[in-house]
């Protein structure tokens, strides 16, 4: 794991039983309570991401979401070969 910062925060009771009892019945331990935290916040980050994206996207045609989708990819592959090639030379 990456350098760990401390976070301090505040849930309700009922949040922290739930929670706990919830780890505690798939046999994870006190520790596992950060690794479910960090998950759950790496989720929500990508899901308002994602719906961030579509909201921003929602007046654009499929034809042109496609394109602009393929473009992106052309340009994201073509970044990895020119780097293959340097890491290679």
């Amino acid at each position: 794991m990456e350098e760990a910062v401390r976070w301090n925060i505040k849930v309700s009771r009922e949040t922290d039983l739930t929670l706990r009892t919830f780890l505690g019945a798939r046999g994870m331990k006190k520790g596992d309570l950060s690794k479910f935290i960090e998950e759950a916040v790496r989720w929500r980050v990508f899901d308002r991401t994602v719906q961030d994206i579509k909201a921003h996207n929602a007046d654009t045609g499929p034809g042109e979401l496609q394109s602009l989708i393929d473009e992106a990819v052309r340009e994201v592959r073509a970044e990895r070969r020119a780097k293959g090639k340097a890491d290679k030379a």
